[in-house]
């Protein structure tokens, strides 16, 4: 197997951004299906107790994962538009820098996420039957912040290479051993939910090594000594790019933390129904995640060789690409969604149907309104791969307030299932901003 290069500044920009994006749908999916088992194991094997308390630690694992996403999508923008322009030096220095700080931020985090673990799932006010699984999950997922670091900086670096292929097959084979890893560890040996957790890490452990092993192969990036120096403004270069987004995913986990706190609040049943569908909701963005990784390194190419006039072209392909996408995704949810997710669920008749009640009526509205959501991937990323991570951060600041508000008065106003419309708000609001920013940049750089 060859390491796929793509070069992104030639060719039609529709073609190039959906035949990059597509490897990168297909491996997100095989991402998601791992995540889903686990969800469809633990439901199914453990009841809803389990179940709610994969959901009460969802929010703590996804701002740490969103962290970590931040920091190696941000230093691969710079790898990106190194590449587009042929700095082969250049390249090789930012791709050394990246693994320094990577190294750093991976033990800052894990040393961060056990410390705050406990003393933030009792400030969610986490039911007391659940709080000890949710507990043991989160420790278990946190002890692998080294391994997802080193996964989402080798596919950060792939990426901002223009291979969206090498990241597939990591993820095909990481899905095939989580799945089977998640049912010998529960089924077989009963191990709980801190089985499904270990069952993740092992088969990221995989991924990891797999996109490693084909980045040695990539004559470009040879690196010597002097490349890992933290010398000169390349570090905070680096971490100007990087910070901004990673602050931004924090911040948005933060307003699903005040959401789960909410949710905590209304029971086990719907804390299980919430949790069915959120887990879908990456299934429902699996392509919106995956044009935005090919925005930036679009984008980012295109810059970096100089070529701003194919930015704004790629910019219009990419939002019909998108929008077409999420009506299609939006229509299978609708139609199929009740028969997905009762595969999530178990429990007694009456406790099934109460939680299945609740999981669609989620699911529905979020499907209805997917379109904003694909709106603003495309968007937001476009914005980085220009190199301007602020103006994100200030659309996931937005976001936030945005989210944060609709959880806290929309129940008092409309009852319980008023939560559901807080994502929805979240995502008009940082779409707002998005637009008017893309606009304000590509003045300044056209």
């Amino acid at each position: 197997m060859s390491v796929h290069m793509k070069n992104m500044t030639e060719g039609s920009p529709a073609s190039l951004i959906f035949t990059f994006a597509l490897p990168l749908m297909v491996g997100n999916i095989f991402q998601q299906l791992y995540t889903v088992i686990d969800t469809m194991v633990v439901g199914k094997a453990l009841g809803v107790g389990a179940l709610a308390a994969l959901g009460a630690a969802d929010w703590m694992n996804w701002m740490m994962l969103g962290i970590i996403q931040g920091l190696t999508q941000g230093f691969g923008i710079l790898m990106a538009q190194h590449f587009g322009a042929g700095r082969a030096d250049s390249l090789r220095k930012s791709v050394g820098n990246s693994i320094v700080l990577s190294l750093i931020f991976s033990i800052l985090l894990l040393f961060l996420g056990q410390l705050f673990a406990r003393p933030v799932l009792v400030l969610l006010q986490t039911p007391e039957a659940i709080l000890g699984d949710a507990l043991l999950y989160l420790r278990i997922m946190y002890l692998g912040i080294p391994i997802v670091m080193t996964y989402n900086l080798s596919a950060s670096i792939l990426r901002s290479l223009g291979d969206g292929k090498t990241p597939l097959y990591a993820m095909i084979v990481a899905a095939t051993v989580n799945i089977a890893l998640d049912l010998f560890f529960v089924l077989v040996l009963s191990l709980g939910i801190g089985g499904a957790a270990a069952a993740t890490l092992l088969a990221q452990m995989i991924s990891c090594i797999f996109c490693f092993y084909y980045i040695q192969k990539i004559e470009i990036l040879s690196l010597s000594r002097p490349d890992f120096y933290l010398k000169d403004r390349l570090p905070l270069r680096l971490l100007f790019l990087g910070t901004p987004m990673a602050f931004q995913n924090a911040i948005i986990s933060i307003g699903g933390m005040i959401v789960q706190f909410v949710v905590n609040g209304f029971g086990v049943l719907f804390i299980a129904g919430f949790t069915a569908t959120n887990k879908l909701y990456g299934v429902l963005e699996v392509a919106a995640t995956s044009y935005g990784y090919a925005m930036v390194t679009y984008t980012g190419q295109n810059l970096g060789a100089g070529k701003k006039d194919r930015i704004q072209k790629g910019m219009r392909s990419a939002v019909l690409i998108a929008l077409a996408t999420s009506v299609v995704i939006a229509a299978v949810m609708l139609l199929g969604g009740k028969l997905i997710l009762s595969c999530f669920i178990s429990g007694t008749p009456e406790e099934s149907v109460q939680t299945l009640q609740i999981a669609y009526f989620y699911l529905a509205v979020m499907s209805v309104c997917l379109p904003i959501l694909y709106l603003l991937h495309v968007t937001r990323s476009v914005i980085q791969g220009m190199g301007n991570t602020v103006l994100p951060m200030a659309s996931g600041i937005a976001e936030f307030v945005m989210r944060a508000l609709a959880a806290i008065c929309l129940p008092l106003l409309v009852g319980e299932t008023g939560i559901f419309f807080a994502e929805i708000l979240a995502w008009s609001g940082a779409v707002v901003i998005l637009v008017i920013s893309y606009f304000h940049v590509i003045r300044k750089i056209v």
